[in-house]
């Protein structure tokens, strides 16, 4: 089955990239894991490599494209790697569409140039403590000063990726009351400065896994925020987060896909190596088979994150479709990831291998980015239902 969404550009970056992580993150990733997060040197690292700036315009030091594939690309080589970078992907996947689509000339001039550096990495902060896949429900507040220069800012989130090492933070706060007609409005989102006086990090969250990435909770008493640092329109929060869904949606389907694929290889690699009862665990026909249906499904959700990715860059990445792929994709990940750990046998159970820190780090691609039973709620609705 021939494959198409890459490029010989793609191809050249895929190169290059598996070297870099070869070089720069394979041999240190233990050190990283035991952490529980990435060195804040390594962005520097990524940014160097150019990783920050694809996506950014020309005038603001970036490269000035309009595609997500290198962002596949690089889903796949970090999975194939069994590793990731840390909390860097919410920098680029989540925040960076914000930072395009809201902010005005002048914002772009002073957030951008520091984005692509590295100088300043981003984070975006919507879930609370009380308050997951109902954000309408958010309890953070900014109240506009009574000379009208800043907002002040009182709440708390919590499971924000890259909130340890972040220097700015997209935070999402309530500026009028839910209407009894929508309970939507009245939702504002803010660059905050992780300097500012009252913002403090909370505890570095022990997750299942995405060890290397860290996660916090964040808390905000009084903290002043200027008027300049408002994105987009007072109130308008809500329906900005609904537009760059698809495309989160759609990062969380590919990395899905990246790391079912990477688990086959590891089994593939394993149960060739692995000599049972005189014989390699691959020559025994259930290990056939388990690899034969893992490889079908494979192939299923690639074809599904590769369509999923064409419409993306094409502007035609329906809420509904991204909610498919990223159930689908997420779901086959979850059921391939599993066999292959069970090939291992009790050596898939151990930390030292890479097919453990898949599983673990796999589990929450059906829970952020909106559920399982989210998605469904979506594709259920878009059928009429």
């Amino acid at each position: 089955m021939r494959r198409t969404v890459f490029n010989e550009d793609h191809e050249a970056f895929r190169e290059t990239l598996r070297a870099f992580i070869e070089a720069e993150v394979v041999p240190v990733y233990d050190e990283w894991f035991a952490a529980g997060q990435a060195p804040r040197e390594f962005y520097y690292k990524l940014a160097e490599l150019g990783l920050f700036g694809i996506n950014v315009p020309e005038e603001y030091g970036g490269a000035g494209l309009d595609t997500h594939k290198f962002e596949a690309v690089q889903y796949e080589e970090t999975a194939r790697a069994g590793v990731n970078f840390g909390g860097s992907g919410v920098h680029v996947l989540l925040a960076l569409p914000y930072i395009k689509m809201l902010a005005t000339d002048e914002q772009k001039k002073r957030y951008l140039p520091k984005f692509v550096s590295a100088e300043e990495m981003w984070a975006i902060a919507m879930t609370e403590p009380g308050t997951g896949s109902d954000l309408a429900g958010m309890k953070t507040t900014a109240k506009l000063s009574e000379d009208g220069t800043h907002y002040v800012l009182n709440g708390a989130k919590t499971f924000i990726t890259g909130g340890v090492h972040a220097d700015k933070v997209i935070v999402c706060a309530r500026t009028a009351p839910a209407t009894a007609e929508d309970r939507r409005h009245g939702i504002s989102l803010f660059a905050v400065d992780t300097r500012s006086e009252g913002y403090s990090v909370g505890r570095k969250l022990d997750k299942l896994g995405l060890k290397t990435s860290d996660t916090a909770e964040l808390a905000f008493v009084d903290v002043k925020v200027p008027v300049e640092d408002l994105l987009g329109e007072e109130n308008r929060g809500f329906y900005y987060l609904g537009a760059n869904l698809p495309s989160e949606r759609w990062g969380i389907a590919f990395g899905a896909y990246a790391q079912a694929k990477a688990a086959v290889r590891f089994a593939k690699n394993y149960v060739q190596e692995r000599t049972v009862f005189g014989k390699p665990v691959a020559h025994f026909q259930n290990t056939k088979f388990e690899l034969a249906a893992c490889q079908a499904e494979v192939d299923a959700a690639e074809a599904v994150a590769d369509r999923a990715l064409e419409a993306l860059d094409a502007g035609e990445l329906t809420p509904a479709e991204a909610a498919s792929a990223k159930l689908f994709c997420t779901e086959v990940a979850h059921r391939v990831i599993d066999r292959c750990l069970q090939l291992h046998g009790g050596y898939g159970y151990m930390n030292e291998y890479p097919i453990a820190r898949l599983y673990a780090d796999n589990r929450v691609n059906r829970i952020y980015g909106g559920t399982s039973e989210i998605m469904k709620t979506i594709i259920a609705k878009n059928m009429g239902l």
